[in-house]
């Protein structure tokens, strides 16, 4: 998930007594565990936010798709072909889904991607980085849609009612994702010692990135306590992240794979493991653009969209000829 460093209203997160009472209504519903929906009243702030969320979620999962694509042509078999063909099609299924959530909020489509085309609205860091070979395949599914699923999991309780029920299905399916990588690596490591090796590469490369996707430390996470206040965000960077460790750690010995982190050992008092930081210098020179593959990802979209204006223009046509039929019929 995919929304990293979505910022908030910038505002300290204020008590019940200093809001006024249409605010305290609002928090006092979300307090309680209630849903919000379209067309109740909301804080200008959580509207916003929520947009800036749903819209970075729904670009990463269309832009999620083209280190992807880019290997169903060369999949070794015919059923790994279908396979990631699937994948790759559920990934631009909840992108809609998304995309018709954050509508619901008073946005276009066409606005939201204008804003990212604009480099105003982001997508996932992880999507900058290149997949050289057929194991990254697996580290993706394993690693980036295990993140992912760790993230969007808690987001099925977000206060926001279609937010919420878009991540039920999503959820479900990115479990499938999850596993269809997992199915990959356990492959390549019980076979050749040149497979195994290249899944060993393909962890050290996609291990950090991964650990990036939750987002920088929350000490320097300086947006999370309103987003929490209003549940649009569950649980903290730092919380995920360690979950995410603490699963994934058994995976790789499992698959007999080394987690590319020397400092890497289990903490018997917290339950859980110590480990290594991500570079997060390079996290923020992802965002800003000069990741690996920010260009050209970017670049891949605009001249979809530009390549693609004929399509909407024929189906806006299309819904005119509609329309104007419906009148003289009636």
């Amino acid at each position: 998930m995919y929304a990293q460093m979505v910022k908030s209203t910038g505002e300290g997160v204020r008590s019940l007594d200093e809001m006024d009472p249409q605010e305290r209504a609002f928090q006092e519903r979300i307090d309680a565990g209630g849903k919000i929906e379209p067309k109740d009243w909301m804080p200008e702030g959580y509207r916003k936010n929520l947009i800036r969320q749903i819209g970075q979620h729904a670009h990463s999962e269309i832009v999620g798709q083209l280190p992807e694509g880019n290997w169903i042509t060369r999949a070794p078999t015919l059923e790994r072909k279908a396979i990631l063909l699937a994948k790759v099609q559920d990934e631009a299924g909840h992108g809609l889904y998304l995309y018709c959530a954050a509508e619901t909020l008073g946005i276009t489509r066409d606005e939201m991607f204008e804003a990212l085309h604009e480099g105003r609205m982001k997508y996932s860091s992880i999507f900058n980085y290149p997949t050289l070979t057929w194991a990254d395949m697996g580290a993706v599914g394993w690693l980036v849609d295990g993140a992912a699923i760790m993230n969007q999991v808690p987001l099925q309780r977000t206060s926001y009612g279609p937010y919420a029920r878009a991540m039920v299905r999503i959820c479900k399916e990115e479990s499938f994702h999850q596993r269809q990588g997992f199915d990959i690596m356990m492959k390549m490591c019980k076979g050749t010692d040149a497979q195994k090796k290249m899944a060993q590469d393909a962890l050290n490369r996609f291990w950090y990135p991964s650990l990036m996707m939750f987002g920088p430390s929350d000490k320097d996470s300086v947006h999370s306590a309103q987003s929490m206040a209003w549940k649009i965000k569950m649980n903290t960077n730092d919380e995920l992240r360690q979950k995410f460790v603490d699963q994934t750690v058994p995976q790789a010995e499992y698959l007999g794979l080394t987690i590319p982190d020397d400092t890497l050992a289990w903490n018997e008092e917290k339950g859980g493991y110590d480990f290594a930081e991500p570079d997060w210098n390079e996290f923020f020179e992802v965002l800003k653009g000069n990741g690996p593959c920010n260009h050209d990802r970017l670049n891949a979209r605009k001249t979809a969209w530009e390549d693609n204006a004929w399509v909407r223009d024929g189906m806006l046509a299309h819904a005119r000829k509609r329309r104007a039929a419906k009148v003289a019929a009636e």
